[in-house]
């Protein structure tokens, strides 16, 4: 029914073709205006274009001129003009869709189009490749084209130093590879600094090859990850003295301790699993770690050197005092198994995060496994969503339309042929086992070779090409075999396919993106020669010209297929490669049960069906409804795949939208020169919450904890607050008042520290803030995978996997953010400079001040000169001091307790 509506109404996509051909000739209408202009005048042209963006005119209303444009320039710097249809696929990509064309059709060039219209909006078009070598052709072949214009051309590959790829980034269109820039874009959320980071926004993005990209690579996530530091030492030394250590004894309500109670080095807050060193413990940690010869003598482990230390000594005190064998753990052949605190069963494989297995492991004694830590990642379904506008080109897009509509948006629009089809597409020859199938190949290539035809044999694996490859070599038959290891290699051997007697056994992915031309690719023979005369040239091209003829007399070049693709689409793909730009050509594909589609959805009754038909060894069976059975079941694999990469992108979904908002928080800190308001507002959320844990909103003083948020308060923000003695000076200190006179006297004692230091505190707070966030989203990385690992376990017990993960993915994030802001303050709370840093802070200032003072001066100097050169210069009164000088042992003026020489006598 769909297809009798179709022919009486016209399909969707022939009203598309209707409508752009109108646009194609309000472009030819510029035709003669641009011809009629010089270079010069055509290369303003550019600069017109952005001043009328720049004023408000739409790129769709500068389109026609600009293709025209555009295409002249183009006949100028390549010889190359567009067809009419190559508009129409130009006219595609601009708004956003897939242009399916036809393999030869000119795919490359027609990118140019909206590449140069999109530009000049002034966002940066990228271009995306399937490897590297087409990125750089592709760059030096149409960049003359876009430099003929005034636009700039770069191109990105793996390889590249920062810098060159920065300069890269910078150009108007950028050529690259898919992974390229999905991998720059995760560094780029992993720079410290914003100079560091090279990509700009992500505007445009035309993809080459678009089905390869975004569909079968789909399935990939792209990960940077790397070995995580062998710490195992690390772990057993400090699990050695993780036993001297001792808990601090719990205080009652209202009850005061007695000083051997007091002895102790730790504190646990079971309800929230909360532990924290106290004083003594510090001093007792950092003189064991220096005996060991961990720390340096005299070091602090509060230094920002020594944060990872401290995460160890932490996470080794947690594996002792808060997991316990046989009840959070077994040992099972040597290995630490988790288990299920609900269910009470094991759950080998999973792991606790942020170093704790490990410590666990060297406290059991076990062996400690060192894991591969996953630093960023994405999917390139997500990563290709981040573009404002996204399209993309193949040969073979409409088998996978819904998909491209579901997940990306895009539409498929057919392009029609520049001159038609005359490829001949053969049935399908069906053998009962394999070796039959292969023979029926080598005597199909001797019978193709005599008369002198090209052939290009096609393989779903590398092993399939070789085991034909060996088979050729055995009757003498000379070919080339093709793999995915050498991408410039593969172009090459693919340009010269076409010539006469050619056999290339090749993947059915080799060679994308450079075209078979009939007799041999002429361009590539004349780009090899050494300074080649015109004489040379001639007698290359009248050669190349009767080879030419001898395969188009021969039917051109055909295509064997040694088995059916899971999907129609890469067959297609083989297909195409032949008929190229109206030529003859052949395809055929070879089939037998012994094949993976065949022997998985052809049932045994047809092996016996075509072996009751008295099919004999060697002979084959073509019927176009066994060719429709094939492709039946090429559509059940291609369904099964879409919903494998349907399930992918709905968990990444989740990790998507975390991801944007880590990445948000993180450019916005690398933004920030000033953090002090923002530190505000977040140690304000984090005291109130300390104060929350002791003193419950709304409760009565019965209720509160009062010695124990004196000694979280000294333990977190290294502040020594006298609480209970406020409450007993006055009656009238209720709740909202005593919050905020906590908070305001912790914001007091770091602000008092940060006005020590300076100008640098500032930048030593984007360090840690830096430092902390993205370690966290390692470890939650690291969480995250391992509850999708297990997630599925979930449906026995008949709840929904996706919406668990989704619950717990959320919970999980939510802790890392809390986590974050209760880590930065704390250890910004915690932070001491020491001396010698203070010192050479001072120091440091003392210069800049006076380099500023002997600047000013020479000002000063310079002036009066000029205006009293005959005066002498005012003299400058030396510095004196108000007041007493105070004694290095004398109580510090500010009202600390401190002698004078532990407080700002150190500065």
């Amino acid at each position: 029914m769909a297809s009798l509506l179709g022919k009486i109404f016209g399909t969707r996509n022939d009203r598309e073709l209707k409508r752009m051909r109108k646009v194609v000739v309000k472009v030819n209408e510029f035709t003669e205006a641009t011809a009629a202009l010089s270079d010069e005048q055509l290369r303003e042209k550019t600069t017109e274009f952005k001043r009328r963006v720049t004023d408000g005119e739409t790129l769709d209303a500068i389109l026609p001129e600009a293709f025209a444009v555009c295409r002249e320039a183009s006949e100028r710097a390549l010889g190359l003009r567009h067809f009419d249809v190559q508009l129409i696929g130009g006219l595609t990509l601009h708004e956003g869709k897939i242009a399916e064309m036809r393999t030869g059709e000119g795919k490359t060039l027609v990118a140019t189009l909206p590449s140069y219209l999109n530009a000049l909006s002034g966002s940066p078009v990228h271009l995306v490749t399937v490897n590297d070598y087409l990125a750089r052709r592709d760059a030096g072949w149409m960049g003359p084209l876009h430099e003929f214009l005034g636009l700039k051309v770069g191109f990105v590959v793996s390889g590249q130093s920062r810098e060159e790829k920065a300069a890269a980034y910078d150009c108007d269109i950028v050529y690259g590879t898919n992974n390229e820039f999905g991998f720059d874009y995760l560094r780029d959320n992993m720079a410290v600094a914003l100079e560091d980071k090279m990509q700009r926004d992500t505007a445009f993005a035309i993809v080459d090859e678009v089905d390869s990209i975004l569909i079968d690579e789909a399935r990939t996530p792209l990960i940077i990850s790397g070995p995580t530091e062998d710490h195992s030492a690390v772990y057993k030394q400090v699990n050695l003295f993780i036993p001297q250590l001792k808990r601090a004894a719990d205080v009652e309500d209202g009850e005061e301790k007695e000083e051997e109670e007091e002895e102790g080095h730790y504190t646990i807050d079971e309800k929230s699993r909360h532990l924290e060193l106290n004083e003594v413990g510090h001093q007792l940690v950092e003189s064991l770690l220096s005996k060991s010869g961990m720390l340096k003598e005299g070091d602090s482990l509060y230094s920002p050197a020594n944060l990872n230390l401290l995460h160890h000594v932490l996470t080794g005190l947690r594996a002792h005092v808060m997991f316990f064998r046989d009840v959070d753990y077994i040992v099972q052949e040597k290995q630490v198994v988790l288990i299920d605190e609900h269910t009470g069963r094991t759950m080998p494989g999973r792991r606790l995060s942020e170093g704790l297995h490990q410590a666990i492991e060297a406290k059991e004694g076990v062996a400690i496994q060192t894991e591969s830590q996953t630093l960023a990642s994405t999917t390139f379904q997500n990563f290709f969503r981040l573009y404002d506008k996204l399209s993309g080109m193949t040969g073979t897009a409409d088998t996978e339309a819904e998909e491209f509509h579901e997940i990306y948006a895009l539409d498929v629009v057919l392009i029609p042929t520049n001159v038609d089809v005359h490829r001949d597409d053969m049935n399908d020859l069906i053998f009962l086992t394999q070796d039959e199938k292969f023979d029926a190949i080598a005597d199909d290539i001797k019978t193709c070779l005599e008369k002198g035809a090209p052939i290009l044999v096609g393989t779903a694996s590398i092993e399939t090409s070789e085991e034909l490859s060996g088979l050729l070599e055995k009757k003498g038959i000379e070919h080339k075999v093709l793999n995915a290891k050498f991408h410039a290699k593969e172009a090459e051997i693919i340009a010269q396919a076409g010539r006469p007697g050619a056999v290339t056994i090749a993947t059915n992915m080799a060679g994308r993106g450079t075209d078979i031309v009939l007799g041999g690719n002429f361009e590539v023979e004349v780009a090899a020669m050494d300074n080649p005369s015109e004489d040379d040239i001639a007698v290359r091209k009248t050669a190349w010209e009767e080879r030419h003829k001898q395969v188009l007399d021969a039917g051109g070049l055909h295509v064997l297929g040694t088995e059916r693709h899971e999907s129609r689409r890469i067959d297609n793909q083989l297909r195409g490669r032949s008929g190229r730009q109206g030529d003859p050509g052949v395809s055929r594909f070879y089939l037998s049960l012994e094949d993976n589609l065949m022997r998985i959805f052809a049932s045994d009754k047809v092996k016996s069906f075509m072996q009751a038909l008295g099919m004999e060894k060697g002979e084959a069976i073509e019927h176009r409804m066994v060719s429709n059975a094939i492709e039946k079941a090429q559509r059940k694999v291609e369904g099964r795949n879409f919903d494998i990469r349907k399930q992918l992108l709905e968990y990444d979904d989740v990790a998507n939208d975390q991801r944007q908002i880590v990445y948000q928080q993180r450019n916005t800190l690398l933004e920030l020169e000033d953090f002090s308001e923002l530190l505000v507002g977040l140690r304000s959320d984090v005291v109130n919450e300390v104060i929350s844990d002791y003193i419950p909103p709304g409760s009565v003083w019965e209720q509160w904890d009062v010695a124990g948020l004196e000694q979280q308060l000294e333990s977190e923000f290294n502040c020594t607050l006298a609480v209970q003695e406020w409450l007993d000076a006055d009656d009238d200190l209720h709740e909202e008042p005593l919050r905020e006179r906590i908070v305001a006297d912790v914001q007091a004692g770091y602000e008092q520290k940060a006005a020590m230091v300076g100008a640098e505190m500032s930048r030593f707070e984007k360090h840690i803030m830096l430092q902390v966030l993205d370690q966290l989203w390692k470890e939650h990385l690291s969480a995250m995978d391992h509850l999708r690992q297990g997630i599925h376990l979930r449906a026995y017990a008949s709840k929904n996997p996706k919406q668990e993960y989704k619950r717990e993915s959320y919970g999980l994030f939510e802790s890392m953010l809390d986590n974050f802001y209760r880590e930065v303050i704390t250890f910004l709370s915690k932070v001491q400079i020491k001396l010698e840093d203070a010192e050479a802070l001072e120091q440091q200032r003392r210069e800049e001040e006076a380099k500023k003072q002997i600047e000013l001066r020479h000002e000063q100097a310079t002036a009066l000169l000029e205006e009293k050169p005959n005066k002498p210069t005012a003299s400058f009164a030396p510095t004196t001091r108000e007041g007493r000088k105070v004694g290095r042992n004398e109580a510090c003026p500010c009202g600390s307790g401190k002698k004078y020489k532990q407080c700002h006598g150190k500065l």
